[in-house]
């Protein structure tokens, strides 16, 4: 899943796997590797840290391994919070020890990964990955490439972008349930806020039209080229005239009442799901599976997809699997990683957990992809269309830092009343102790 020094600022333009029909119609690795022996010198134990719900335990791809393994035992750490994760992690590279064999990176953690911090992760390519470089979109494969040529990871999912919403709660408050006409109804996103106060005027006090407005502000900020760095790898969030509308844009929800005011990750988020205090939310692919865990069975034929307001999709999240150095077995931790991010496993993940994959194998295989529990909504068509027309984005090695600094100054307008005057000087007061 999922949730990104002035020194070496050159951008990596990362992608959020725009494809030709070429590339569709290129083949993914497709080996299960059943052959390998990781641990021929005696049984290996390989350790996973990750953050968030990457869904290898939950669509069963860990025990799957370790029966084609069986000297192999994977023992997987997660943090729910990815930026507690990028905090600890920073630690341990830093001090050497406590790293696991597996260390995942979220997309927006990247430059800093390539640009700052190369020396501290084994390059694949000595384990033979760029025979993989096929098997990926360009945009996803040349993310995790440093400049000289090392590859520092290999990529699972991406994050295209969608709205889940609760149809029951609309049809409640009289709204249309069909995701057709609601796409068709919030084609921009004046239209979406304008059927949220029709929502709002219904539901009362107990639900609201949206979960956050730090969510809504990654959605609209995830569709655009440059956030928050240009190209030459200069900060540019404070005159990028898209960063002020999408900020405008959600303080403006804020103020008109629209957010259930949650803070993301929280227990009070997590138990929103299935209470209905809230009725849409942003859907990169990665939430259906976290909606599934939050809401449980209980939640089945409740929720339903449709395309994003704005006209284009954008991208919000994915990640990639690196191995650090210092890893006592990075030989049996590629094998592994190589072996999770192949087609036929990425392909179960997106069945089971929604996770959309970077493997143009896999993509191909779930384009005709329905999921019974969001309403048998065609979730293979929206993502990929949605993956076809994200932007290729800019991203700097502060990325992710200056996302939770905005985002946690719009936490300020919905929850303590904050003018978004003054929480944009916390913002900004946040970013620059933040990158320094």
């Amino acid at each position: 899943m999922h949730i990104t020094r002035a020194a070496g600022r050159a951008t990596l333009r990362l992608g959020a796997v725009a494809l030709a029909g070429a590339l569709l119609a290129a083949c993914g690795s497709g080996s299960s590797d059943s052959s390998q022996s990781p641990g021929k010198n005696g049984k290996v134990t390989l350790t996973v840290d990750l953050f968030g719900t990457f869904g290898f335990k939950e669509a069963g791809l860990y025990d799957e391994y370790q029966k084609l393994h069986p000297n192999v035992t994977i023992k997987e750490s997660s943090t729910e919070n990815e930026a507690d994760y990028w905090k600890a992690l920073q630690t341990r590279l830093a001090g050497g020890g406590g790293l696991a064999d597996v260390q995942g990176i979220e997309v927006g953690r990247v430059p800093s990964v390539t640009q700052l911090q190369a020396d501290k992760f084994e390059d694949l390519n000595a384990f033979g990955a760029e025979a993989l470089k096929n098997d990926y979109s360009e945009a996803k494969w040349a993310g995790m490439a440093t400049p000289d040529g090392r590859t520092l990871g290999l990529g699972t999912d991406v994050g295209p972008e969608a709205i889940c919403y609760r149809a029951d709660l609309f049809e409640k408050a009289g709204l249309p349930t069909d995701r057709d006409e609601l796409a068709k109804k919030w084609a921009d996103w004046d239209g979406y806020l304008e059927l949220g106060k029709r929502y709002q005027a219904k539901a009362g006090a107990k639900s609201h039209w949206m979960d956050s407005v730090g969510s809504l502000y990654s959605l609209i900020i995830g569709q655009q080229k440059e956030r928050y760095y240009d190209a030459s790898g200069k900060l540019i969030y404070q005159d990028n005239q898209a960063v002020k509308s999408a900020w405008d844009t959600s303080v403006k929800a804020a103020q008109d009442g629209l957010s259930a005011k949650l803070a993301q990750w929280t227990p009070a988020w997590n138990q929103a799901f299935s209470s209905g205090s809230f009725a849409t939310i942003g859907c990169p692919a990665w939430m259906l599976g976290y909606i599934k865990g939050q809401a449980g069975a209980a939640g089945t034929g409740k929720w339903d997809v449709a395309p994003l307001p704005g006209g284009t999709a954008g991208n919000w999240g994915g990640s990639y699997l690196s191995i650090p150095k210092g890893s006592q077995h990075a030989k049996e931790a590629y094998a592994l990683i190589k072996w999770l991010t192949a087609a036929p496993q990425q392909e179960k993940l997106f069945k089971k957990q929604g996770s959309f994959p970077s493997n143009v194998g896999a993509i191909e295989a779930v384009k005709d992809v329905k999921d019974a529990y969001f309403g048998n909504a065609p979730i293979g068509e929206i993502f990929g269309k949605a993956a076809e027309t994200s932007p290729v984005q800019v991203m700097g090695v502060h990325d992710n830092d200056v996302n939770v600094q905005i985002t946690n100054a719009l936490g300020e307008v919905e929850r303590k009343g904050t003018s978004g005057a003054t929480a944009w000087s916390h913002a900004e007061k946040g970013i620059e102790n933040a990158v320094g």
